[in-house]
């Protein structure tokens, strides 16, 4: 099985976007909204910052050319905290079928985004390990978003403002 680095690797052929998901007032629950916040203040190109609303974006990503779409969010996987799960469309709808903090489940806008274009969808998604109202990222998450920040550095479409990231 491929690791994380070659998974991405393979999304980052093409044109991709990543979307940050979450709500950065339930503290880990915030860890996609900052990591594409991190992401475009380097100036990686195509960062999507939706909060809670991924399905405003959806439009925009489906009429914008990509071949990916990347959803960056924190995500109850069982795992341990700040562990990270790398899905595709159709791992994404059989675990979030339905049930979502959002208001349409990650598992039908991936099914959204893939019967309308060329785009696939993808969830980078990390284990919260708290969902506190009013604290900020605990430090496992934290330490798992600089990673990730890192990792995202050396892929070919953020390679050009890799010297920002990091």
């Amino acid at each position: 099985m491929p690791d994380l680095r070659e998974q991405l690797e393979v999304c980052f052929q093409g044109r991709v976007c990543l979307m940050g998901l979450g709500n950065t007032d339930y503290g880990d629950d915030g860890f996609g909204v900052r990591l594409a916040e991190t992401l475009a203040a380097a100036g990686v190109p195509d960062v999507v910052v939706a909060g809670a609303s991924p399905d405003r974006f959806v439009g925009r990503v489906v009429g914008g050319g990509f071949n990916h779409l990347i959803f960056l969010d924190a995500v109850e996987s069982g795992s341990a905290p700040g562990s990270v799960v790398f899905l595709n469309a159709e791992e994404m709808s059989a675990r979030f079928p339905q049930i979502s903090t959002h208001k349409i489940s990650l598992g039908l806008l991936a099914k959204w985004i893939e019967a309308n274009g060329s785009t696939r969808a993808w969830l980078l998604g990390v284990q919260p390990e708290s969902l506190k109202p009013g604290a900020g990222l605990t430090p496992t998450v934290q330490r798992t978003l600089e990673a990730l920040v890192e990792l995202l550095s050396k892929m070919p479409a953020c390679a050009s403002v890799a010297s920002a990231i990091v």
